[in-house]
């Protein structure tokens, strides 16, 4: 009865979303070891212990309720990379099924004990999509045996999730995308420009027309060819990766754009994938009924699980980036809903001088990703995810009285934390600890091409307010602890 369920036209495809899905939580694992640690470890920004605390395991379920400490972190951490290597290099595939399963399991669990204590720095739409798509791939065959359509449509269900969320959410928005002017702000704005942000910023405005509407079009329309037979499903699924492709060279959205694109693939048949990836199935594929007797409950309960989603996709109030359960499974998405005009940006800035006047010198701390000296390009860091730096651009567009965790920053660089400094590129106070620092709110905007041959700027920048003013270690003795 269930042997109907399987066809090994996708088996090329759940082939490449699963080892792909491997990469990313390997990337994922590879940014709680270097960031989780200073942002929310016992003596970090957000620390894990008081978070548990105050939240019942219910209402976030996590490893950490049980025992929570830097060096338990550490083991957690390091055992999803060491699982995830085991994952995108295929050796989970090697023993028998329920091996398989259970390195997926494993990771998903690990994951989302991270994501479930990570507070403000982890609640991002991109951490419940890799959860989601992260439950899935545990029933994703092995490549010893045939695919399930049943997955397929899965994974093709929360492709549509994104992708529709996200445009429905651009046109009950800001004006901006409904006129197609969007795109004349956004490259510039953008949380994280890369390399190319400002390339595509000086674009024509009428291009930045046609960049809007092929948007829309994506997300509005060739999203629904997914549900129709092939050749339509791996056009939509060509249409979708084209898009995301567009977004991964024009600014850093962390693994969002790849993991959609990956997950995608779910649209494209083998006989389109053979010729781009000469990599050829097993000469007899197995079925499990086991397997495709779990696969049938999956299918119930994402079936069930997806009345909210859908009822928040057609509200007038629809939320972006939403879980509906502490598990992360068939969330709403969507992001972008509205786009800032203008870029802001606080620069941290030091001295060692013991007295402030007119004369004090100070010195500025550089972050890793976002925008700070002038003269320096952005970096191309995704689908790598720099955490503080992401949550600054948010800081900017609001008061300080509603960042505690960036006083508490402030706080841990007057103590010259090596841990937090850590997250910076540069400590322009090695030998000394600064006796204060102060925060300026600059306003951004990209150089014409003029002006960067003149100049050598990447961006001009002009002085908008004191954001915080000068504070040494004493005014923020309370944030010690």
């Amino acid at each position: 009865m269930l042997e109907g369920l399987y066809q090994s036209e996708y088996w090329l495809s759940t082939f490449i979303i699963q080892r792909g899905l491997g990469f990313i939580y390997l990337i994922a694992f590879l940014v709680a070891i270097n960031q989780f640690r200073p942002l929310l470890g016992k003596n970090g920004l957000m620390p894990v212990p008081r978070f548990i605390n105050r939240i019942p395991f219910k209402k976030s379920p996590s490893i950490f309720h049980w025992h929570y400490s830097d060096s338990f972190f550490g083991v957690i951490a390091w055992t999803g990379f060491f699982l995830a290597l085991l994952a995108a290099f295929g050796i989970s595939d090697i023993g028998p099924l329920w091996f398989s399963m259970l390195i997926w399991s494993l990771l998903w669990i690990l994951y989302l004990s991270i994501v479930n204590v990570g507070q403000l720095f982890y609640g991002y739409g991109w951490e419940s999509l890799l959860l989601e798509a992260g439950f899935y791939s545990i029933f994703i065959s092995p490549i010893q045996y045939e695919s399930s359509i049943i997955i397929v449509f899965i994974i093709r269900w929360l492709v549509f999730r994104v992708e529709f969320g996200a445009g429905l959410i651009k046109m009950r928005g800001d004006k901006c995308w409904r006129n197609l002017t969007c795109l004349n702000y956004h490259h510039e704005t953008q949380p994280m420009p890369n390399p190319l942000s400002r390339f595509f910023h000086l674009l024509p405005q009428n291009l930045h027309k046609i960049e809007t509407f092929f948007n829309h079009i994506v997300q509005l329309g060739a999203v629904w060819l997914l549900f129709l037979p092939q050749p339509f499903a791996t056009i939509g699924a060509i249409l979708i990766i084209l898009s995301q492709l567009y977004l991964i060279i024009s600014g850093n959205y962390a693994w969002l754009n790849w993991l959609t694109l990956l997950l995608a693939i779910s649209g494209i048949s083998d006989q389109y994938l053979a010729y781009m990836l000469p990599v050829t199935p097993p000469a007899e594929l197995q079925a499990s009924s086991v397997l495709g007797f779990l696969l049938i409950i999956v299918g119930i309960i994402v079936t069930y699980l997806s009345i909210d989603p859908i009822k928040n996709m057609i509200s007038p109030q629809q939320r972006m980036n939403a879980s509906f359960n502490p598990l992360h499974l068939v969330n709403t998405y969507g992001a972008f809903g509205s786009v800032t005009r203008t870029r802001y940006e606080i620069v941290i800035e030091g001295t060692t001088d013991d007295k402030i006047d007119t004369n004090t010198t100070w010195k500025a701390y550089e972050f890793k990703g976002k925008p700070g000296d002038p003269k320096r390009i952005p970096m191309q860091c995704a689908p790598y995810h720099l955490r503080l730096d992401w949550q600054m651009w948010f800081a900017a567009m609001t008061q300080i009285r509603s960042n505690t965790w960036l006083l508490k920053f402030i706080f841990k660089l007057l103590e010259n934390d090596q841990k937090t400094l850590g997250l910076l590129s540069n400590n322009p106070f090695k030998d000394k600890a600064p006796t204060y620092i102060r925060a300026r709110l600059f306003k951004y905007q990209f150089s014409n091409n003029k002006e960067y041959k003149e100049t050598g700027n990447w961006w001009n920048r002009s002085f908008e307010r004191m954001y915080l003013p000068p504070q040494s270690i004493d005014d923020l003795q309370h944030f010690s602890s």
